[in-house]
């Protein structure tokens, strides 16, 4: 599991490294869209998070899957894909690494 902005930020520039910049830019993207919709279901009230429960899953899973494309991709030509054996399989955790890779886009973006 990775916990610190420095793994994260060295994950982020290792895959803006990678020949395969259309599954990076996807997987981006899928991150995040789940870390949007799981800070929306957090502010929203009870009502609100059942209608955003189905969306925010639906997210979660298209982002694991986008995780696991990248990675075999990645292995297939030879670039370095530790980053998703570290990452784990754990849900929760990676609902946070989607959300702190978003964190990092954003810090990259001041």
């Amino acid at each position: 599991m990775m916990t610190s902005i420095n793994e994260i930020t060295l994950v982020y520039n290792q895959l803006l490294e990678s020949r395969h910049k259309g599954l990076v830019d996807s997987f981006i993207k899928k991150a995040i869209r789940y870390a949007r919709l799981r800070v929306d279901w957090y502010q929203s009230d009870t009502p609100s998070r059942v209608q955003l429960d189905a969306e925010r899953t639906r997210a979660h899973d298209a982002f694991i899957d986008a995780c696991n494309i990248l990675s075999r991709n990645m292995i297939k030509i030879g670039e370095n894909a530790e980053w998703r054996l570290k990452l784990g399989n754990n849900r929760k955790d990676i609902g946070d690494f989607a959300c702190m890779l978003h964190a990092v886009i954003g810090i990259k973006a001041r």
